[in-house]
């Protein structure tokens, strides 16, 4: 019996054949031949081991191996996913998603020139950090501000330029990680300071405050809101008022990591309250930080709200420049707070807000629409309660209360919910009680059509394999 692997073509031959001829119109000549190669070893491996599930019959098969091997390579590794989690501020899948304004400010400003670092009236080199500021006054009251690449960076900065070589008092109560395993003792020390715990994790007394200053170690007081998770019991906090009230008589700046950005009130998305950036600077914090990708449902930004003199010494600060944020987002967040001029408008056009002001009703009625149309395509599917979460490290213990769809798979919720992930678009759903959970208040509007394809295509996979 011959060896099969003698009936492989050559690269050479492959590549002049006409059924070549397409994928060479279609991707660069030396990318094809690599890719060819990749795959004719691939095959003659496949045969050397008695693989059954290859059969290299004809020049078509070669082509169309190659074509779906070209197809993965080129695949970009960040893409566009259908979120039907109900976690509106979804951490790994991006945050928040952008409203359109910002979205076109976004692409315009990467297209071509601007005035990123110039002053157009008076002819001469401008500052980045000019942008947004004007805004952020307005909406928050701010003498100044300034926006660097994420909260952490804004942290950063903040911590080494207030109290470098210096001591910073926080609470036990709020050396919260953050994400990613960075926690916020460990923050502070690569930015220079070191950390003076007061109080306790579960009480602390303006008088621990006191205390740690009266050993002369203390340069700022930091307060750090603690967004994503919560203390309840025996336990006992001290005001940002009273924190300002004591860095004011000692002559320290108050700092407050606020993390979430909310800029709008919460009862306004019928959430429990959240203070927002503007009480903080009224209550007498000397700098607060927000992020801009979290509940303000901008792009990823860290803003820096405050007194101006900080804020000028931040600008001077050379690890500014390293933080520094791109014309790209700055175009994204400019747009984004252009809409909360109009508290209105921005609950309308910012899918974060909108997401979550999301009623029970309104998702109730997506979902009966959405469930006839599956069923039209012959694909069982059922309503069901759901609870939804805001995400991002805010809200802690919040539940959204709102409705989902609940697929059966044909080979399990596991295996349907890897098809669903396995396509393009990527679907990203959660398990519940062994069904597959679409929860429709995350998916953006006009992603209908695409969901409902890939809840076929996902469901004919499981029958097929």
């Amino acid at each position: 019996m011959s060896d099969p692997r003698r009936e492989i073509p050559s690269v050479d031959a492959l590549l002049a054949s006409p059924e070549f001829e397409p994928i060479l119109k279609g991707f660069p000549r030396q990318f094809v031949v690599r890719v060819t190669r990749i795959v004719i070893e691939e095959i003659r491996n496949s045969l050397l081991v008695g693989d059954k599930d290859i059969d290299p019959d004809g020049l078509t098969y070669y082509a169309r191996t190659v074509l779906i091997r070209l197809g993965k390579e080129t695949m970009p590794s960040l893409r566009g996913v259908i979120n039907a989690t109900g976690v509106v501020l979804h951490t790994n899948l991006g945050r928040a998603p952008l409203a359109e304004v910002a979205a076109d400010a976004m692409a315009a400003a990467a297209r071509g020139y601007s005035n990123l670092e110039y002053d157009v009236e008076l002819g001469k080199r401008g500052s980045r950090y000019d942008h947004c500021v004007k805004l952020l006054r307005e909406l928050t009251g701010a003498e100044d501000a300034i926006v660097v690449n994420n909260n952490a960076a804004a942290l950063v900065l903040v911590l080494n330029t207030t109290a470098k070589g210096k001591g910073v008092a926080v609470s036990r109560g709020e050396l919260v990680e953050i994400g990613g395993g960075f926690r916020i003792p460990e923050i502070l020390e690569r930015a220079g300071a070191f950390l003076v715990e007061v109080g306790s994790t579960n009480r602390t007394r303006l008088s621990d405050y006191e205390d740690s200053i009266k050993k002369g170690e203390v340069a700022a007081i930091l307060k750090v809101h603690r967004s994503n998770f919560r203390i309840t019991g025996f336990t006992e906090d001290t005001t940002l008022a009273s924190l300002a009230d004591l860095a004011n008589e000692e002559g320290i700046p108050l700092l407050h990591d606020l993390g979430s950005g909310l800029f709008i009130t919460a009862d306004a998305l019928a959430l429990p309250a959240e203070p927002l950036a503007s009480d903080s600077l009224n209550m007498g914090a000397d700098l607060v930080a927000v992020s801009g990708d979290k509940l303000l449902g901008g792009p990823q930004a860290g803003i820096i709200l405050g007194n101006s003199e900080l804020i000028n010494s931040l600008r001077q600060n050379p690890l500014c420049r390293a933080l520094r944020v791109d014309k790209v987002t700055l175009a994204g967040l400019e747009a984004t707070l252009q809409l909360y001029r109009d508290p209105g408008q921005a609950l309308e056009s910012i899918p974060t807000l909108r997401m979550l002001g999301n009623t029970a009703e309104s998702l109730g009625k997506r979902c009966e629409e959405l469930d006839a149309e599956l069923t039209g395509l012959g694909i069982g599917s059922s309503i069901v309660e759901s609870e939804g979460r805001v995400g991002g490290g805010t809200y802690p213990g919040v539940k959204l209360p709102g409705f989902a769809l609940a697929l059966d798979g044909p080979h399990g919720a596991e295996a349907l919910a890897t098809h669903l992930r396995n396509g393009d678009p990527p679907v990203i759903a959660r398990i519940v009680d062994k069904r597959v959970f679409i929860d429709l208040r995350t998916v953006l509007p006009g992603q209908e059509n695409n969901l409902v394809r890939r809840v076929r295509e996902a469901s004919n996979e499981g029958f097929d394999s």
